[in-house]
């Protein structure tokens, strides 16, 4: 089965099934959005689009419109996932910021008793917001085998990933997803992931194709095929694995290393 482990939500479901169908996906892991670039069809539209993806990528905002934003997110998955359950799953949003008390509440109420699989995509622009993780890997940390997804990407710095290392030591209990595999800073990512079995790495949006070979060949295991749909074309990436990887690797890859860690 081909699952991919890294969408997000497009409206209308049927776009993104239509979407998966052409490139032989089966079932995808759907996560909240508060941009729909797949309604862009002209370069300004993309470009206010870009502009909303930006800004939330850089923490702008404040926690009220954060709060607003997310929950608006959680009711489209929440659609999409009630509508399709054969095609999709979901990971909620957490926002940054809260309580210790209010991030215990958010998690129980809008991820476990949700049924979501996990929690993401947290995108940490800076040091400060990245130490905010904290606290959601300390209350996740109750929930023995639910993954965080986390953005890893610019603008996430070398000294913002160091922070994600530190606390993958610390709670090595929970499953992290180091989304788009560190960015730039793949080669350390790839490293650190080989010696920390709880890390894994989201191939979406991969930095160059030597850093896909190179987690392909290193972590086999420990990769998801991921698209970062509508961001990335889920054909596209599919085709680069098969492309890189071994027949049985590619197998592992495409779709039984999320089964096995979500536990489809």
């Amino acid at each position: 089965m081909i699952i991919d482990s890294h969408q997000h939500v497009m409206l209308p479901s049927s776009l993104q099934i239509l979407k998966m169908e052409e490139a032989g996906i089966e079932q995808a892991v759907l996560f909240p959005t508060s941009i729909h670039m797949e309604q862009a069809e002209t370069l300004e539209e993309m470009e206010k689009e870009l502009r909303s993806l930006n800004h939330v990528l850089s923490g702008g905002g404040g926690i009220k419109s954060e709060i607003q934003r997310m929950e608006q997110s959680l009711s489209e998955l929440s659609a999409a996932v009630s509508q399709h359950p054969d095609r999709f799953y979901g990971f909620g949003c957490v926002p940054l910021g809260l309580s210790a008390d209010e991030t215990a509440l958010w998690i129980e109420t809008r991820i476990i008793k949700k049924k979501f699989l996990g929690l993401g995509e947290f995108t940490p622009g800076t040091e400060a917001n990245m130490l905010q993780l904290r606290q959601i890997f300390s209350v996740i940390s109750e929930y023995p085998g639910i993954p965080i997804w986390i953005h890893t990407f610019s603008p996430v710095t070398k000294a913002g990933l160091q922070i994600l290392m530190e606390f993958c030591i610390q709670f090595p209990k929970v499953p992290v997803i180091f989304g788009h595999m560190g960015g730039i800073h793949w080669m350390e990512t790839l490293s650190f992931a080989k010696k920390h079995k709880n890390v894994y790495l989201d191939l979406s949006a991969p930095y160059t194709s030597l850093s896909l070979r190179a987690a392909l060949k290193e972590l086999p295991e420990r990769c998801f095929y991921g698209s970062d749909a509508p961001l990335g074309e889920p054909l596209f990436l599919r085709q680069m694995i098969e492309y890189f990887a071994a027949p049985e690797t590619a197998k592992q890859v495409l779709g039984e290393n999320i089964k096995a860690l979500l536990n489809l």
